[in-house]
């Protein structure tokens, strides 16, 4: 790949994990409290009402992390009392709407909304049909803000599996004038193999995530994963 600066050509390798562009994906796997939460997340014995407490909070530190990645997010020299600090500063131009993949996307949702009061909110429900091998997401709804193509797009779902129901709610969202490179999918856990299934659909969109686990099981279960993040965040499960 090449670059162009000052009039020079300067080349760079582009990082890759496996067949993941990872120039596209920002994996916060690196922090302690993400570490210990998703530890708790995943243990089998963790009860409902524990499960939704460590949920919530990781919740909120994903929907920070993510909030500070977006394109308007810039640098700036920050004067401090005492002298100048090389900070951030978000000169936000347009719209932010954050869109869910109902059910589990809610809860991400509901993350972001505390932290950007008067966000606009959409909702995809998007199904897997388990009665096929491949566990083929199926549309059954959409509720979209009328000018979301002017709108820079949160889409929220904390599994990333193989990806169908992420391909399924971006085709929706390209249908409603979206870019893909005007999108950012923020979810907790995914797998390689569902990266690289919505990377060869939409190669421009921005990827944040908790953690790239290992593979998926026969029945499409992400593995170490957390089992069905919906179940047993809402005592759903048998």
């Amino acid at each position: 790949l090449k670059l162009i600066k000052n009039g020079h050509k300067q080349w760079y390798q582009r990082r890759v994990r496996g067949n993941v562009d990872m120039d596209q994906v920002t994996v916060l796997d690196k922090f302690q409290s993400v570490l210990l939460l998703s530890s708790k997340l995943r243990d089998t014995n963790t009860d409902y009402k524990d499960f939704m407490i460590y949920g919530d909070r990781l919740m909120n530190i994903l929907a920070e992390e993510a909030l500070a990645r977006i394109p308007s997010v810039v640098p700036k020299n920050i004067t401090t009392p005492t002298g100048v600090f090389k900070g951030l500063q978000d000169l936000r131009d347009r719209q932010i709407c954050v869109v869910s993949i109902i059910r589990s996307g809610d809860i991400l949702l509901e993350a972001v909304r505390k932290l950007v009061p008067g966000i606009r909110v959409g909702k995809i429900l998007v199904q897997r049909d388990e009665e096929t091998v491949d566990k083929k997401a199926v549309l059954f709804y959409q509720k979209l803000p009328k000018d979301i193509s002017d709108c820079y797009v949160m889409l929220v779902d904390p599994m990333l599996a193989t990806g169908g129901s992420l391909i399924c709610a971006m085709e929706v969202l390209c249908n409603q004038g979206v870019l893909p490179s005007n999108v950012m999918f923020i979810n907790l856990f995914s797998v390689e193999e569902g990266l690289q299934n919505v990377q060869e659909r939409f190669p421009e969109m921005k990827i944040v995530t908790l953690s790239i686990d290992d593979y998926l099981n026969e029945e499409k279960y992400i593995v170490p994963g957390v089992g069905d993040f919906g179940d047993r965040y809402y005592g759903t499960n048998d």
